[in-house]
């Protein structure tokens, strides 16, 4: 491998979805191109297509895309790990705090109950972005939990 992992996440909506993984994750948006038809559609992309690219501030690499051909389908249920395919992407955080008390004001879901669970030394926090796509956040400080926290 030459360069740090990237993963696409197909959306409806870019400018809300830049936003809460720029502002509530702190990825930064590196670079936007719009892709023709022309090559979106013999590469399997399924035609022309917005794409942007949010620097995860550990390395690696969140693509945003937003297909122009035709509408995204929403998702009826947040994805399970009981299923085939893509799950969730994982966050790896200092202090999951913070983060955590911003997602909901960013129209994100806990999933997990409660919502940060201790996990052998290690916090985690399972929840859904505002597309549906399932987020895990873990914080391997594992430290005490804040005031109010049930976990």
């Amino acid at each position: 491998m030459t360069r740090p992992f990237e993963v696409g996440v197909v959306v409806r909506d870019l400018a809300l979805m830049e936003r809460f993984y720029g502002d509530v994750l702190g990825c930064r948006a590196e670079h936007r191109s719009r892709v023709p038809e022309s090559i979106g559609g013999p590469a399997g992309l399924g035609g022309e297509l917005v794409v942007v690219w949010l620097r995860v501030p550990s390395g690696g690499c969140v693509k945003l895309i937003l297909p122009l051909s035709e509408p995204v389908a929403a998702h009826a249920v947040p994805c399970s790990a009981g299923r085939a395919g893509l799950s969730y992407l994982t966050f790896h955080l200092d202090d999951m705090e913070p983060v955590v008390a911003a997602l909901p004001a960013a129209g994100a879901r806990p999933l997990s109950n409660p919502v940060v669970v201790r996990v052998r030394g290690r916090r985690i926090s399972f929840w859904t972005d505002p597309e549906g796509n399932v987020v895990e956040l873990v914080d391997a400080r594992g430290g005490e939990p804040g005031p109010g926290r049930s976990n």
